[in-house]
């Protein structure tokens, strides 16, 4: 059976005071558009002309921002993962940002479907002062499409290192009963929609109060001080995708600076 097979690369520089594109590169169903923003931050969307994933598909993405730059990243679309009658669908990600610069991974929720398998890696890179956001966001099953999640795979791995040191490593798995999983009162209690949210930032303990207002009884929020930058790491859950979004998109506007929400996600 013909496979999805793609892979994209985005490099972002500091040019007269605002950021400017460097290098682009794409291949098969992985692409790349850059709508025009007002702000210093270069806005890219990732589009998998696919239209979703499953089993031996692989997608690749690879966004850089250099010394002083700014970028965001994010999605046309929720990503979706179908049944897989063999093999695993792929996404490997890589973000890297220079001295200074900042990196933001917003894309849209993945959707997964009822025995789906889908595994995920998530490699940053940053420079001692720069700034990174990344957000992930699953949903097991559309509630309002009538959809459930019995069964299934879903392996997501995040490293993240500061100036070569690992600050943030986790490993996330969950299947093949994944209903039986979620149900759990120590996981989601039955919710099928869950999100990480990580900000990496020198500045970002002042933000720690205001993201627990807005988490309220769907989440929670920490900080640790990590040498000369900060980690402020966030875990939501919800019934389905359509209360997830509400909190959060708040914590997006808040946590992503004057870039805010990339507009894709108010469509």
């Amino acid at each position: 059976m013909q496979r999805v097979s793609g892979g994209a690369r985005l490099t972002v520089r500091h040019d007269a005071g605002r950021s400017r594109l460097s290098e682009l590169y794409q291949e098969g169903a992985a692409k790349i558009r850059m709508p025009r923003s007002g702000g210093d931050a270069l806005e890219a969307i990732l589009i998998n002309t696919a239209g979703g994933m499953t089993g031996g598909d692989r997608i690749s993405w690879e966004i850089s921002a250099a010394e002083g730059a700014s970028v965001t990243a994010t999605t046309q679309a929720c990503e979706k993962v179908y049944r897989a009658l063999s093999g695993r669908a792929e996404t490997s990600v890589k973000l890297s940002a220079g001295a200074g610069g900042r990196i933001a991974w917003l894309p849209q929720e993945t959707i997964m479907f009822d025995r789906a398998a889908f595994s995920r890696t998530l490699d940053v890179d940053l420079a001692e002062d720069a700034e990174a956001l990344i957000v992930e966001a699953t949903i097991f099953g559309r509630s309002a499409m009538g959809e459930t999640v019995k069964d299934g795979l879903f392996r997501d791995r995040w490293r993240v290192r500061c100036g070569r040191r690992l600050i943030h490593a986790e490993d996330f798995s969950i299947g093949p009963r994944i209903d039986a999983t979620l149900g759990r009162s120590a996981v989601t209690g039955g919710d099928a929609a869950i999100a990480t949210v990580l900000l990496i930032s020198p500045n970002c303990e002042y933000l720690l109060d205001e993201a627990r207002a807005i988490l309220g009884e769907q989440g929670a929020a920490s900080f640790w001080r990590l040498g000369q930058t900060g980690k402020l790491l966030a875990r939501l859950h919800a019934k389905d995708g359509y209360t997830l979004r509400k909190p959060l998109t708040s914590l997006i506007a808040l946590l992503n600076g004057q870039a805010g929400l990339p507009k894709v996600w108010s469509l």
